[in-house]
C-alpha cells in the first residue's frame, strides 16, 4: 500500500485555515469523488476523506496542514501524479489566501 504524506506550513490562525481546508474538501469531492467528513475540535481540525482504492486525512492546526493518504493498490501506480495533484490544489489555495503586507506609503 502506497503512502502520501504532504505538510504545508502557513501563518493564517485556524479560522482562515478551517476556510481552506473546507474548499479542498468540496474541490476534492467534485473533482475526484471524494467523501469527505470534518472534524472540528478546539485547536485543530481533521477533514477525514475517502473513496474506494484512498483514504486519509487532512489535519487543519493554525499554523501548518499535514496530509496523509493511503492508497491501494491499484491506485499505487500513480502515486507521484496523485501526489502532485493534491499539492498543486493545496499551494494554489495557500496562495490566494496568503496574508499581504500592508501596502508601503509613500513619502510626502
Amino acid at each position: 500500500m502506497a503512502e502520501i504524506r504532504i505538510h504545508r506550513d502557513h501563518d493564517l490562525g485556524l479560522k482562515k485555515a478551517r476556510e481552506i481546508a473546507w474548499k479542498w474538501a468540496e474541490q476534492v469531492e467534485e473533482k475526484f469523488d471524494m467523501e469527505c467528513t470534518v472534524l472540528e475540535g478546539e485547536f485543530s481540525d481533521t477533514v477525514e476523506f475517502t473513496r474506494s482504492g484512498v483514504k486519509g486525512e487532512l489535519t487543519v492546526a493554525p499554523d501548518h496542514f499535514e496530509l496523509v493518504a493511503q492508497l491501494g493498490f491499484l491506485l499505487g501506480a500513480f502515486k507521484k501524479t496523485i501526489e502532485g495533484e493534491i499539492e498543486k490544489e493545496l499551494d494554489v489555495l495557500l496562495a490566494a489566501n496568503k496574508k499581504k503586507a500592508p501596502a508601503k506609503k509613500k513619502p510626502a
